[in-house]
Protein backbone atom coordinates (compact mmCIF):
# COMPACT_ATOMS: atom_id res chain seq x y z
CA UNK A 1 0.00 0.00 0.00
CA UNK A 2 1.51 3.31 -1.13
CA UNK A 3 1.91 5.82 1.72
CA UNK A 4 3.74 8.59 -0.14
CA UNK A 5 3.83 9.68 -3.78
CA UNK A 6 6.76 11.61 -5.23
CA UNK A 7 6.26 13.18 -8.66
CA UNK A 8 9.44 14.22 -10.44
CA UNK A 9 9.06 17.35 -12.57
CA UNK A 10 12.78 18.07 -12.47
CA UNK A 11 13.15 16.94 -16.07
CA UNK A 12 10.23 18.75 -17.66
CA UNK A 13 10.65 21.29 -20.45
CA UNK A 14 7.89 23.89 -20.50
CA UNK A 15 6.60 25.67 -23.61
CA UNK A 16 4.62 28.27 -21.61
CA UNK A 17 1.22 27.51 -23.19
CA UNK A 18 -1.77 27.59 -20.88
CA UNK A 19 -3.28 24.32 -22.08
CA UNK A 20 0.00 22.54 -21.19
CA UNK A 21 -0.39 23.51 -17.55
CA UNK A 22 -4.04 22.49 -17.55
CA UNK A 23 -3.19 19.08 -19.01
CA UNK A 24 -0.39 18.53 -16.51
CA UNK A 25 -2.69 19.59 -13.68
CA UNK A 26 -5.23 16.97 -14.79
CA UNK A 27 -2.45 14.36 -14.79
CA UNK A 28 -1.35 15.31 -11.29
CA UNK A 29 -4.93 15.33 -9.99
CA UNK A 30 -5.48 11.89 -11.53
CA UNK A 31 -2.41 10.62 -9.68
CA UNK A 32 -3.68 12.11 -6.44
CA UNK A 33 -7.16 10.64 -6.89
CA UNK A 34 -5.74 7.19 -7.67
CA UNK A 35 -3.73 7.08 -4.44
CA UNK A 36 -6.05 9.13 -2.23
CA UNK A 37 -7.25 6.12 -0.26
CA UNK A 38 -3.81 5.12 1.05
CA UNK A 39 -1.26 7.90 0.47
CA UNK A 40 -0.76 10.42 3.25
CA UNK A 41 1.81 12.54 1.46
CA UNK A 42 2.01 13.89 -2.10
CA UNK A 43 5.08 15.81 -3.19
CA UNK A 44 6.30 17.39 -6.41
CA UNK A 45 10.03 17.73 -6.95
CA UNK A 46 11.03 20.48 -9.36
CA UNK A 47 13.90 22.71 -10.36
CA UNK A 48 14.82 25.68 -8.23
CA UNK A 49 14.97 28.47 -10.80
CA UNK A 50 13.86 29.60 -14.24
CA UNK A 51 16.41 27.51 -16.07
CA UNK A 52 18.71 24.84 -14.74
CA UNK A 53 20.57 21.90 -16.15
CA UNK A 54 22.11 18.74 -14.80
CA UNK A 55 24.05 16.23 -16.83
CA UNK A 56 24.28 18.23 -20.07
CA UNK A 57 21.47 17.52 -22.53
CA UNK A 58 20.02 14.71 -20.46
CA UNK A 59 18.02 16.81 -17.99
CA UNK A 60 16.73 20.28 -18.70
CA UNK A 61 14.11 22.18 -16.74
CA UNK A 62 12.69 25.61 -17.50
CA UNK A 63 10.03 26.94 -15.13
CA UNK A 64 7.84 29.94 -15.92
CA UNK A 65 6.02 30.94 -12.76
CA UNK A 66 4.17 33.87 -14.33
CA UNK A 67 2.08 31.57 -16.54
CA UNK A 68 0.33 29.81 -13.71
CA UNK A 69 2.96 27.35 -12.53
CA UNK A 70 2.69 28.56 -8.95
CA UNK A 71 -1.00 27.75 -8.91
CA UNK A 72 -0.29 24.36 -10.45
CA UNK A 73 2.37 23.40 -7.91
CA UNK A 74 0.23 24.85 -5.14
CA UNK A 75 -2.06 21.85 -5.48
CA UNK A 76 0.75 19.69 -4.03
CA UNK A 77 3.55 20.02 -1.51
CA UNK A 78 6.68 20.93 -3.44
CA UNK A 79 10.43 20.89 -3.02
CA UNK A 80 12.43 23.18 -5.25
CA UNK A 81 16.20 23.06 -5.47
CA UNK A 82 19.13 23.25 -7.88
CA UNK A 83 20.39 19.95 -6.42
CA UNK A 84 18.70 16.58 -6.76
CA UNK A 85 20.47 15.52 -3.56
CA UNK A 86 18.97 18.45 -1.67
CA UNK A 87 15.48 17.80 -3.05
CA UNK A 88 15.46 14.11 -2.19
CA UNK A 89 16.95 14.67 1.26
CA UNK A 90 14.29 17.30 2.00
CA UNK A 91 11.61 14.85 0.87
CA UNK A 92 13.17 12.12 3.03
CA UNK A 93 12.88 14.39 6.07
CA UNK A 94 9.19 14.99 5.38
CA UNK A 95 8.57 11.28 4.89
CA UNK A 96 10.39 10.48 8.12
CA UNK A 97 8.43 13.12 10.03
CA UNK A 98 5.28 11.22 9.06
CA UNK A 99 6.94 7.81 9.68
CA UNK A 100 6.12 6.61 6.16
CA UNK A 101 7.95 3.78 4.41
CA UNK A 102 6.09 2.78 1.22
CA UNK A 103 6.85 5.30 -1.55
CA UNK A 104 5.86 5.52 -5.19
CA UNK A 105 8.10 7.60 -7.46
CA UNK A 106 6.49 8.82 -10.67
CA UNK A 107 9.17 10.15 -12.98
CA UNK A 108 10.00 10.60 -16.66
CA UNK A 109 11.35 7.34 -18.04
CA UNK A 110 14.76 8.78 -18.84
CA UNK A 111 15.30 9.92 -15.22
CA UNK A 112 14.26 6.80 -13.32
CA UNK A 113 17.72 5.19 -13.26
CA UNK A 114 19.29 8.43 -12.05
CA UNK A 115 16.73 8.86 -9.29
CA UNK A 116 17.16 5.22 -8.25
CA UNK A 117 20.91 5.84 -7.88
CA UNK A 118 20.30 8.83 -5.58
CA UNK A 119 17.71 6.91 -3.57
CA UNK A 120 20.19 4.05 -3.15
CA UNK A 121 22.55 6.49 -1.43
CA UNK A 122 20.02 8.40 0.68
CA UNK A 123 17.62 5.69 1.86
CA UNK A 124 17.90 2.27 3.55
CA UNK A 125 15.96 -0.99 3.31
CA UNK A 126 13.41 0.40 5.76
CA UNK A 127 11.79 2.05 2.74
CA UNK A 128 9.97 0.27 -0.07
CA UNK A 129 10.04 2.07 -3.45
CA UNK A 130 7.87 1.58 -6.51
CA UNK A 131 8.55 3.38 -9.79
CA UNK A 132 6.12 4.46 -12.46
CA UNK A 133 6.59 6.39 -15.70
CA UNK A 134 5.27 9.94 -15.72
CA UNK A 135 2.73 9.92 -18.54
CA UNK A 136 2.22 13.39 -19.99
CA UNK A 137 1.73 13.11 -23.76
CA UNK A 138 1.22 16.45 -25.47
CA UNK A 139 1.69 17.49 -29.06
CA UNK A 140 3.22 20.69 -27.67
CA UNK A 141 6.04 18.53 -26.25
CA UNK A 142 5.58 19.46 -22.63
CA UNK A 143 7.75 16.53 -21.64
CA UNK A 144 11.16 16.66 -23.21
CA UNK A 145 11.78 13.44 -25.13
CA UNK A 146 14.91 11.60 -24.13
CA UNK A 147 16.33 8.11 -24.32
CA UNK A 148 15.92 5.99 -21.21
CA UNK A 149 19.19 5.46 -19.36
CA UNK A 150 19.48 2.02 -17.79
CA UNK A 151 23.03 2.08 -16.44
CA UNK A 152 24.85 4.45 -14.09
CA UNK A 153 28.58 4.30 -14.80
CA UNK A 154 31.19 4.15 -12.06
CA UNK A 155 32.13 7.75 -12.80
CA UNK A 156 28.50 8.88 -12.66
CA UNK A 157 28.02 7.10 -9.34
CA UNK A 158 31.06 8.90 -7.95
CA UNK A 159 29.59 12.20 -9.13
CA UNK A 160 26.30 11.36 -7.41
CA UNK A 161 28.11 10.45 -4.19
CA UNK A 162 30.14 13.65 -4.41
CA UNK A 163 26.99 15.76 -4.90
CA UNK A 164 25.43 14.16 -1.82
CA UNK A 165 28.60 14.57 0.27
CA UNK A 166 28.89 18.25 -0.64
CA UNK A 167 25.26 18.85 0.29
CA UNK A 168 25.48 16.99 3.61
CA UNK A 169 28.74 18.71 4.51
CA UNK A 170 26.97 22.05 4.34
CA UNK A 171 24.23 21.09 6.82
CA UNK A 172 24.39 22.58 10.32
CA UNK A 173 25.13 20.43 13.35
CA UNK A 174 22.12 19.48 15.47
CA UNK A 175 21.68 19.38 19.26
CA UNK A 176 24.77 21.51 19.92
CA UNK A 177 28.49 21.08 19.39
CA UNK A 178 30.27 17.77 19.05
CA UNK A 179 31.39 16.66 22.52
CA UNK A 180 33.91 13.95 23.45
CA UNK A 181 34.52 12.23 26.77
CA UNK A 182 38.19 11.40 27.38
CA UNK A 183 40.12 9.72 30.18
CA UNK A 184 43.26 10.97 31.97
CA UNK A 185 44.42 7.34 32.16
CA UNK A 186 45.11 7.31 28.41
CA UNK A 187 48.42 9.09 27.65
CA UNK A 188 48.80 11.64 24.87
CA UNK A 189 50.55 9.23 22.49
CA UNK A 190 47.01 8.00 21.78
CA UNK A 191 44.02 9.80 20.28
CA UNK A 192 40.92 8.53 22.03
CA UNK A 193 37.44 9.37 23.18
CA UNK A 194 33.83 8.36 23.69
CA UNK A 195 31.21 10.17 21.66
CA UNK A 196 27.95 11.63 22.89
CA UNK A 197 24.92 12.24 20.69
CA UNK A 198 25.55 15.92 19.85
CA UNK A 199 27.17 17.60 16.86
CA UNK A 200 26.01 15.47 13.92
CA UNK A 201 23.39 15.85 11.19
CA UNK A 202 21.09 12.87 11.87
CA UNK A 203 17.64 14.42 12.32
CA UNK A 204 15.36 11.49 13.24
CA UNK A 205 14.68 11.94 16.98
CA UNK A 206 16.03 8.57 18.16
CA UNK A 207 19.09 8.92 15.90
CA UNK A 208 19.76 12.62 16.39
CA UNK A 209 22.35 13.80 15.95
CA UNK A 210 25.78 12.09 15.94
CA UNK A 211 24.60 8.59 15.08
CA UNK A 212 27.65 6.56 14.04
CA UNK A 213 26.18 3.32 12.72
CA UNK A 214 24.00 2.58 9.73
CA UNK A 215 21.83 -0.51 9.46
CA UNK A 216 19.35 -1.70 6.86
CA UNK A 217 16.80 -1.72 9.68
CA UNK A 218 17.28 1.95 10.59
CA UNK A 219 16.41 5.15 8.71
CA UNK A 220 19.89 6.70 8.74
CA UNK A 221 21.75 5.89 5.48
CA UNK A 222 25.48 5.27 5.30
CA UNK A 223 26.05 8.66 3.67
CA UNK A 224 24.70 10.49 6.73
CA UNK A 225 26.66 8.29 9.15
CA UNK A 226 29.80 8.88 7.07
CA UNK A 227 29.30 12.64 7.33
CA UNK A 228 28.89 12.31 11.10
CA UNK A 229 32.12 10.28 11.20
CA UNK A 230 33.85 12.91 9.05
CA UNK A 231 32.90 15.58 11.59
CA UNK A 232 34.10 13.41 14.46
CA UNK A 233 37.43 12.78 12.73
CA UNK A 234 37.95 16.51 12.21
CA UNK A 235 37.16 17.24 15.86
CA UNK A 236 39.29 14.42 17.28
CA UNK A 237 42.16 14.61 14.78
CA UNK A 238 42.20 11.12 13.26
CA UNK A 239 42.23 9.93 9.65
CA UNK A 240 38.72 8.94 8.58
CA UNK A 241 40.17 6.84 5.74
CA UNK A 242 41.84 4.52 8.29
CA UNK A 243 38.86 3.88 10.54
CA UNK A 244 37.59 0.43 11.55
CA UNK A 245 34.46 -0.47 13.54
CA UNK A 246 33.86 -3.71 15.39
CA UNK A 247 31.50 -6.11 13.59
CA UNK A 248 29.41 -6.98 16.59
CA UNK A 249 28.31 -10.51 17.38
CA UNK A 250 27.82 -10.16 21.18
CA UNK A 251 30.51 -12.79 21.71
CA UNK A 252 34.25 -12.72 22.54
CA UNK A 253 36.14 -13.05 19.24
CA UNK A 254 38.97 -10.55 18.73
CA UNK A 255 40.42 -9.38 15.42
CA UNK A 256 44.16 -8.81 15.61
CA UNK A 257 44.65 -6.22 12.91
CA UNK A 258 47.03 -7.47 10.25
CA UNK A 259 45.62 -10.96 10.35
CA UNK A 260 42.64 -12.16 8.32
CA UNK A 261 39.53 -10.28 9.36
CA UNK A 262 36.77 -12.53 10.77
CA UNK A 263 33.18 -12.16 9.62
CA UNK A 264 32.23 -10.88 13.07
CA UNK A 265 34.13 -9.94 16.21
CA UNK A 266 33.64 -7.89 19.38
CA UNK A 267 37.24 -6.82 19.92
CA UNK A 268 40.07 -5.32 17.86
CA UNK A 269 43.75 -4.85 18.70
CA UNK A 270 46.46 -3.03 16.76
CA UNK A 271 49.90 -1.46 17.02
CA UNK A 272 49.65 0.32 13.67
CA UNK A 273 50.12 4.06 13.88
CA UNK A 274 47.43 6.30 12.43
CA UNK A 275 44.77 3.57 12.38
CA UNK A 276 41.64 4.29 14.42
CA UNK A 277 39.63 1.40 15.88
CA UNK A 278 36.20 1.78 17.42
CA UNK A 279 33.68 -0.11 19.53
CA UNK A 280 29.97 0.56 19.19
CA UNK A 281 27.73 1.22 22.17
CA UNK A 282 24.09 2.06 22.76
CA UNK A 283 23.69 0.53 26.26
CA UNK A 284 26.44 -2.07 25.75
CA UNK A 285 29.86 -0.93 27.00
CA UNK A 286 32.42 0.41 24.50
CA UNK A 287 35.79 -0.36 26.11
CA UNK A 288 39.19 1.15 25.27
CA UNK A 289 42.52 -0.55 26.04
CA UNK A 290 45.94 1.10 25.82
CA UNK A 291 49.51 0.04 26.53
CA UNK A 292 51.80 3.12 26.40
CA UNK A 293 54.91 0.94 26.87
CA UNK A 294 54.43 -1.35 23.86
CA UNK A 295 52.40 1.31 22.03
CA UNK A 296 49.48 -0.99 21.32
CA UNK A 297 45.78 -0.51 21.82
CA UNK A 298 42.43 -2.23 21.56
CA UNK A 299 38.68 -1.80 21.76
CA UNK A 300 35.85 -4.11 22.76
CA UNK A 301 32.08 -4.15 22.65
CA UNK A 302 30.68 -5.66 25.82
CA UNK A 303 26.97 -6.31 26.27
CA UNK A 304 25.71 -8.67 28.93
CA UNK A 305 26.46 -11.74 26.83
CA UNK A 306 29.92 -10.51 25.87
CA UNK A 307 30.62 -9.61 29.48
CA UNK A 308 29.88 -13.14 30.66
CA UNK A 309 31.86 -14.58 27.73
CA UNK A 310 34.87 -12.53 28.82
CA UNK A 311 35.34 -10.25 25.79
CA UNK A 312 37.26 -7.70 27.87
CA UNK A 313 39.92 -10.18 29.00
CA UNK A 314 39.95 -11.77 25.53
CA UNK A 315 41.05 -8.38 24.21
CA UNK A 316 43.65 -8.05 26.96
CA UNK A 317 44.99 -11.52 26.19
CA UNK A 318 45.24 -10.64 22.49
CA UNK A 319 47.36 -7.58 23.38
CA UNK A 320 49.64 -9.77 25.51
CA UNK A 321 49.96 -12.58 22.97
CA UNK A 322 50.46 -10.42 19.89
CA UNK A 323 52.45 -7.42 21.13
CA UNK A 324 54.10 -8.82 24.32
CA UNK A 325 52.18 -6.36 26.48
CA UNK A 326 52.37 -6.73 30.26
CA UNK A 327 49.26 -6.83 32.44
CA UNK A 328 50.57 -4.07 34.70
CA UNK A 329 51.00 -1.68 31.74
CA UNK A 330 47.55 -2.03 30.20
CA UNK A 331 44.98 0.63 31.08
CA UNK A 332 41.27 0.05 30.47
CA UNK A 333 38.51 2.64 30.22
CA UNK A 334 34.84 1.70 30.20
CA UNK A 335 32.65 4.00 28.14
CA UNK A 336 29.06 5.04 28.89
CA UNK A 337 26.56 2.18 29.14
CA UNK A 338 23.22 1.28 30.63
CA UNK A 339 23.30 1.20 34.40
CA UNK A 340 21.86 -1.16 37.02
CA UNK A 341 19.10 1.38 37.52
CA UNK A 342 17.55 0.34 34.19
CA UNK A 343 18.96 -2.95 32.93
CA UNK A 344 17.19 -6.15 33.90
CA UNK A 345 17.46 -9.79 32.87
CA UNK A 346 15.30 -12.83 33.56
CA UNK A 347 16.36 -14.48 36.78
CA UNK A 348 17.81 -17.48 34.95
CA UNK A 349 20.27 -15.21 33.07
CA UNK A 350 20.91 -13.08 36.14
CA UNK A 351 22.21 -16.13 38.04
CA UNK A 352 25.48 -16.04 36.09
CA UNK A 353 26.13 -12.47 37.25
CA UNK A 354 25.16 -13.35 40.80
CA UNK A 355 27.58 -16.28 40.71
CA UNK A 356 30.33 -13.93 39.52
CA UNK A 357 29.62 -11.62 42.46
CA UNK A 358 26.39 -10.83 44.33
CA UNK A 359 27.16 -7.11 44.02
CA UNK A 360 26.52 -7.39 40.25
CA UNK A 361 22.81 -8.04 40.87
CA UNK A 362 20.11 -6.02 42.59
CA UNK A 363 16.82 -7.55 43.76
CA UNK A 364 18.04 -11.04 42.91
CA UNK A 365 14.83 -12.62 44.17
CA UNK A 366 12.71 -10.60 41.73
CA UNK A 367 11.55 -12.23 38.44
CA UNK A 368 13.76 -9.77 36.53
CA UNK A 369 16.72 -8.65 38.66
CA UNK A 370 18.72 -5.52 37.89
CA UNK A 371 22.20 -6.17 36.47
CA UNK A 372 25.39 -4.10 36.78
CA UNK A 373 27.44 -5.03 33.70
CA UNK A 374 30.05 -2.36 34.53
CA UNK A 375 30.80 -3.85 37.92
CA UNK A 376 30.92 -7.33 36.38
CA UNK A 377 33.42 -6.12 33.76
CA UNK A 378 35.69 -4.57 36.40
CA UNK A 379 35.59 -7.75 38.48
CA UNK A 380 36.55 -9.89 35.48
CA UNK A 381 39.38 -7.52 34.51
CA UNK A 382 40.78 -7.53 38.05
CA UNK A 383 40.50 -11.31 38.23
CA UNK A 384 42.43 -11.43 34.95
CA UNK A 385 45.30 -9.40 36.42
CA UNK A 386 44.59 -5.80 35.33
CA UNK A 387 45.58 -3.45 38.15
CA UNK A 388 42.52 -1.87 39.84
CA UNK A 389 44.00 1.62 39.48
CA UNK A 390 44.41 1.03 35.72
CA UNK A 391 40.66 0.57 35.24
CA UNK A 392 38.48 3.64 34.87
CA UNK A 393 34.76 3.02 35.00
CA UNK A 394 33.65 5.99 37.08
CA UNK A 395 33.76 9.73 36.51
CA UNK A 396 31.37 12.59 35.90
CA UNK A 397 30.32 11.33 32.46
CA UNK A 398 31.53 7.74 31.98
CA UNK A 399 29.24 6.17 34.54
CA UNK A 400 26.08 8.02 33.49
CA UNK A 401 23.38 5.56 32.46
CA UNK A 402 22.77 5.81 28.72
CA UNK A 403 19.07 5.06 29.18
CA UNK A 404 18.58 7.72 31.87
CA UNK A 405 20.27 10.55 29.93
CA UNK A 406 18.54 11.03 26.55
CA UNK A 407 20.05 14.49 26.14
CA UNK A 408 23.54 12.97 26.16
CA UNK A 409 23.42 9.38 24.90
CA UNK A 410 21.66 6.97 22.57
CA UNK A 411 19.96 3.93 24.08
CA UNK A 412 18.52 0.80 22.49
CA UNK A 413 16.67 0.01 25.72
CA UNK A 414 15.00 3.42 25.75
CA UNK A 415 14.47 4.14 22.04
CA UNK A 416 13.62 0.78 20.49
CA UNK A 417 14.76 -0.63 17.15
CA UNK A 418 15.49 2.69 15.41
CA UNK A 419 18.16 3.63 17.96
CA UNK A 420 21.33 5.63 17.43
CA UNK A 421 24.84 4.51 18.28
CA UNK A 422 27.82 6.15 19.99
CA UNK A 423 31.36 4.79 19.94
CA UNK A 424 34.57 4.54 21.89
CA UNK A 425 37.66 4.97 19.68
CA UNK A 426 41.44 4.98 19.95
CA UNK A 427 44.45 5.31 17.67
CA UNK A 428 48.20 5.62 18.05
CA UNK A 429 49.43 9.00 16.89
CA UNK A 430 51.60 8.97 13.76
Amino acid sequence: MVEAVLIDLFGLKWNFQKNCYQTLLKTLNAIQDHHAASAKFFCIMCCGNMSCERGGDRDTCELETSNGLSALLGEFETTSSHSLAASLYTIKQKIDEKNLSSIKVIAPRHRKTLIKAFIGQLFTDVYNFEFEDLQVTLREELLKESTEINIITTQELKEIQNEIEIYLRGLPALKGELTLITSPLIPDIFIHGFTTRTGGISYIPTLSSLNLFSSSKRRDPKTVVQENLHRLANAAGFNVEKFYRIKTDHANDVWIMGRKEPESYDGITTNQRGVTIAALGADCIPIIFADPVKKACGVAHSGWKGTLLGVAMATVNALIAEYSCSLEDIVVVLGPSIGPCCFTLPKESAKAFHNLHPACVRLFDAPNPYIDIRKATRILLEQGGILPQNIQDQNQDLNLCTSCHPEKFFSHFRDGLNFGTQIGFISIRE
